[in-house]
């Protein structure tokens, strides 16, 4: 999801209590495909303005951590290594490190509370209450009572910047185009875009998916990564029915297609959902999104699927402030460990197979492995060499994250196989169990043997048609996983 401004309006966690459930249909609207789908967003995120400290190209002294990207997780790694290791040369090399994140983040507040560090003050709209609609027939929604919050990209770039800035880590304007390292692999060279070479004990991409400077395990054991696609516009619209106290994580109804026959066809094998973040009676974050597909839903598709939703709904665009493409490898094989250069973020693995999520985690995660350098490279010992990577990979992807992580792909390949009614009864199910299940799941916090109760639980709850799902489209899967585990536990 991308950038979007601060709405003037208060937090929205102020808002009283909801009127019932059933949401009002505004009168349909003139809008067509083309209307909505050639407007053209109207803002550009500005770049921030900061103080950095700047890499000095006659300096010719070793780094002892060189971070590639200066996205939430290799800003979140930069500042928590300086934190732990006041000693500690880090530099962050990236094009542009002022410039502004391009997707929008949003989070669940307990989730992201949790990481301490004051990154709670960088939400800046709440919603005490997310919704999940399955489908028509005048069913009211789902209603979750566990707060979403919308993350200012700006304020926590900002932050993160400052404290990096604050505790010496030094940043170089370029992009990275090859790393190469020693026979012993004590240290390696950053080659930059501007013709500049940094030296560094360890390297660490943090520059997203599609690394050319992290290598993947064989994919035999693992099949390949599924794909989440997603259209998001911010804009603003003459009215829409949301209610403001509540943002919409799941919408997967589908009479706004009941005039495109194809398309419903189409929404029928491969089915998207709208994700809603209303900010007052006119400002609203709009995203169609496919949740995992292989392979990928076409962002064409997706975005006449929206145009469809809103002009069965009536809501009319007037202007789109921003838009947003975003496409997210999900699954697939992890990196090969242990390896010279280190990942963290998207270039390690980190998104959620089964819903996307990655911010959260990587954030949380950073302070972990920003314990294991510093134990390495900050001690009186040295560790160096084939010994550092194996600790730092290893404090990354510990045995138990390996376990849980077959476990969640394992649910992303059951989503694979649902159509749209076989999705519906899975998310009915799932959001019936019980909050610190469906919390954890979401939240990459549960252990294998929780989500092994997690699945037990989830089958129990499940209609007699997700039964059927379960039983008839998930056995491969299930098998696959299983190998997998045993071949991780011995």
């Amino acid at each position: 999801m991308g950038a979007l401004p601060m709405p003037a309006s208060p937090l929205l966690s102020t808002i009283p209590q909801p009127p019932p459930h059933k949401r009002p249909i505004l009168a349909l609207a003139s809008t067509t495909h083309s209307t909505f789908l050639d407007l053209k967003p109207e803002t550009k995120p500005e770049p921030l303005t900061a103080d950095l400290r700047w890499h000095d190209p006659s300096d010719r002294a070793e780094y002892d951590v060189a971070i590639i990207g200066c996205g939430p997780a290799g800003l979140r790694l930069a500042e928590q290594v300086s934190a732990r290791w006041s000693a500690a040369r880090t530099l962050c090399i990236d094009p542009s490190p002022l410039s502004a994140w391009p997707n929008n983040y949003g989070a669940w507040v307990d989730e992201f509370a949790s990481l301490g560090s004051g990154l709670e003050s960088c939400l800046d709209v709440t919603w005490p209450y997310a919704s999940v609609y399955f489908d028509g027939r005048d069913a009211p929604p789902k209603r979750l009572a566990r707060p979403y919050a919308r993350v200012s990209r700006g304020a926590l770039k900002a932050l993160l910047l400052e404290n990096c800035a604050s505790q010496g880590v030094r940043f170089h304007a370029a992009r990275a185009w090859k790393v190469l390292h020693d026979e012993e692999g004590l240290r390696s060279t950053v080659s930059c875009s501007d013709g500049r070479e940094v030296r560094a004990r360890l390297v660490v991409d943090a520059s997203g998916f599609g690394s050319p400077f992290i290598g993947y395990d064989a994919p035999q054991r693992t099949p390949r990564a599924g794909y989440q696609i997603a259209h998001g516009v911010l804009a603003e619209v003459e009215a829409h029915p949301f209610v403001l106290d509540e943002m919409v994580l799941m919408d997967w109804r589908d009479e706004h297609l009941g005039c495109e026959p194809d398309m419903r066809a189409r929404n029928d094998a491969h089915p998207t959902f709208l994700y809603v973040m209303p900010f007052d009676e006119k400002l609203i974050f709009l995203e169609e999104t496919s949740l995992v597909s292989r392979p990928a839903v076409a962002y064409k598709e997706v975005k006449a699927r929206m145009a469809a939703r809103l002009r069965h709904m009536g809501i009319r665009v007037k202007r789109v402030l921003e838009e947003e493409k975003c496409l997210i490898p999900m699954g697939g094989p992890l990196p090969r460990m242990p390896q010279s250069v280190l990942g963290i973020g998207g270039s390690a693995g980190l998104v959620h197979p089964s819903t996307g999520y990655m911010v959260s985690r990587a954030l949380a995660m950073a302070p972990i492995v920003a314990e294991a350098i510093g134990e390495c490279l900050g001690s009186t010992r040295m560790i160096r060499g084939r010994r550092l990577h194996e600790r730092v990979w290893g404090g990354l992807w510990t045995k138990e994250r390996r376990l849980a992580r077959e476990f969640y792909c394992f649910g992303m390949e059951t989503l694979l196989e649902l159509d749209l009614e076989g999705t519906r009864r899975f998310f009915e199910a799932f959001f019936e169990l019980e909050e610190e299940q469906w919390h954890g799941f979401l939240s990459s916090r549960l252990t294998i043997g929780e989500l092994a109760w997690l699945g037990l639980s989830l089958f129990g709850k499940a209609s007699s048609g997700c039964k059927v799902d379960m039983v008839t489209k998930c056995p491969l899967p299930l098998v696959r996983m299983a190998g997998n585990l045993v071949s991780e536990v011995l």
